[in-house]
């Protein structure tokens, strides 16, 4: 028998140059439950990722980067799933309606950007995620992160900050209270208390270097967004 994903040949169920079962199992009721439980269950999936990200998230995502990156579940899936989770929420109790309007400018490129961001918060948080990493690259530089490693920590913090506001989501959605303000506030402390952990958490000066690089990174995505928006509405005027 030969295997189908590497082409190696295969004596016993699995691959001994791939790993790849020699048989594949039907998909069937059976199967999704168990993907699903593999996805939820509290030893390395979701739920022990957030457990492991709310307790101790410095330690945790320094050893995804460098040591085992098996315990938790994978960053961009990860922020990208907990994004579909607050977007459902707010898109289901209508939160955000109360709170962004856009009355006379909704037919500017820049308005229907940010609509579709609103509607895509797992992507914009990966953008706006480049640009804060391009900050925390520049204030924690001595650190010898990369790019792409203080992305991924991002991933993670940025992740919980939008199960923090699928939290207050349902509270506001349920009993009618203003909330979402107080999230982005909490949400803010948890981003800079978890990316303070991240670099060296006995140091308080990493605290406020980590308020500032989500700021910043915060402003020039907005007003390169704004600058892409302005742009694209002068082209087709002409």
């Amino acid at each position: 028998m030969t295997c189908k994903n590497c082409n190696s040949e295969v004596n016993h169920n699995f691959c001994p140059n791939c790993g790849q079962p020699s048989k594949l199992k039907r998909i069937d009721a059976h199967y999704i439950s168990h993907e699903i439980e593999h996805v939820l269950h509290f030893d390395r999936g979701i739920l022990f990722t957030i457990k492991e990200l709310f307790i101790n998230p410095g330690q945790n995502i320094r050893n995804y980067i460098s040591e085992n990156r098996s315990r938790l579940v994978k960053p961009v899936i990860f922020i990208i799933l907990t994004s579909l989770i607050y977007t459902l929420i707010s898109h289901f109790f209508h939160i955000e309606d109360e709170y962004i309007k856009y009355e006379g400018l909704d037919k500017s490129a820049f308005v229907k950007i940010l609509g579709w961001l609103q509607a895509n918060y797992g992507y914009m948080n990966i953008l706006t995620g480049t640009f804060i990493a391009i900050w925390l690259k520049v204030f924690f530089k001595k650190y010898g992160y990369n790019f792409f490693e203080l992305l991924i920590m991002l991933c993670f913090t940025m992740g919980i900050s939008m199960l923090i506001f699928a939290v207050f989501a349902i509270i506001e959605g349920v009993f009618h209270f203003k909330l979402l303000s107080l999230a982005g506030m909490i949400g803010m402390i948890y981003l800079v208390w978890a990316t303070g952990n991240f670099f060296e958490e006995n140091k308080i000066t990493n605290y406020s270097k980590a308020l500032i690089s989500y700021l910043l990174g915060m402003i020039t995505f907005f007003i390169l967004t704004l600058a892409i928006g302005i742009s694209i509405d002068l082209l087709t005027k002409h």
